[in-house]
């Protein structure tokens, strides 16, 4: 679960503005998800702050990202999911289901921190934290290039995250929300983009590969070597196809356990 960092020990509070602060694989082994993403993305991993189920996944030394055990009282789904720094999550909860979304698991204490988990109104999952963290970026070293989610209708998608987690260039720290090239693009107080919402994806399909999510993504320089290491290992890997701006490529990955996650390379 959330415990994010750069090259230091240190804490630090994470920007409050509903920016993401954090990714998280929930998976029912472990170990062999350890396994499997040092195989794939050459991934070392040491101890968690949040107890014994949980590993902090680092690479070239650098913690990237989270995975823990999924207990019997998490009755969710193995997922790699985001995370979005906010400064309660009581009253963030409680903005979610008064917008007619699920709160799937807590708010509960986990930590030094306190996380839920929850799906926005057309299913896509996605987690709040509140407490310290260490220093993370989005596109800092092994971290995602970027979160992209994939769901029916991106502009209403928007309205719905903005209201939950206060997305407004004119809040303290907050994030901005721009409509461009089709879809609506997240920066952060810095202009970093942060997140990417795409319209599209059709909520009843039968195909997870489309139906409303999150799409965590880790940059790769050999995205060709990485797919094959994903099949080698027991995963699944869709064929690598352009991204969308044709600034690189990318391919969609399912680990031995389930969980969905995209690789990407640039062009150059």
């Amino acid at each position: 679960m959330p415990a994010t960092q750069a090259r230091t020990t240190g804490t630090t509070t994470a920007t409050l503005g509903g920016a993401p602060c954090w990714v998280s694989l929930m998976t029912s082994d472990r170990q062999a998800a350890q396994d499997f993403y040092a195989k794939v993305l050459g991934w070392t991993f040491r101890p968690g702050t949040e107890g014994d189920e949980c590993a902090i996944a680092l690479a070239e030394g650098r913690p990237v990202a989270g995975i823990g055990a999924l207990g019997i009282q998490w009755h969710v789904p193995v997922a790699w999911t985001p995370y979005f720094a906010v400064p309660s999550a009581n009253d963030t909860a409680a903005r979610i289901r008064e917008r007619g979304a699920t709160l799937a698991v807590g708010p509960l204490v986990l930590g030094k921190g306190r996380a839920a988990l929850a799906a926005d109104r057309d299913g896509a999952v996605f987690g709040l934290w509140e407490g310290q963290t260490l220093s993370w970026a989005v596109g800092q070293g092994g971290a995602p290039t970027c979160l992209e989610l994939r769901t029916r209708d991106a502009f209403e998608a928007a309205i719905f995250y903005g209201e939950v987690f206060g997305w407004s260039p004119d809040r303290p720290g907050g994030c901005d929300i721009s409509y461009e090239h089709d879809e609506v693009v997240v920066r952060d107080e810095r202009g970093h983009t942060v997140a990417a919402l795409r319209g599209g994806a059709v909520e009843s399909a039968p195909d997870p590969h489309v139906r409303p999510r999150w799409h965590v993504s880790f940059p790769v320089d050999d995205i060709e070597r990485v797919t094959a290491a994903a099949v080698a290992a027991g995963g699944l890997a869709l064929p690598v196809t352009p991204l969308v701006d044709d600034s690189g490529c990318e391919a969609v990955i399912r680990d031995p356990q389930g969980g969905l996650f995209t690789v990407t390379t640039t062009s150059g």
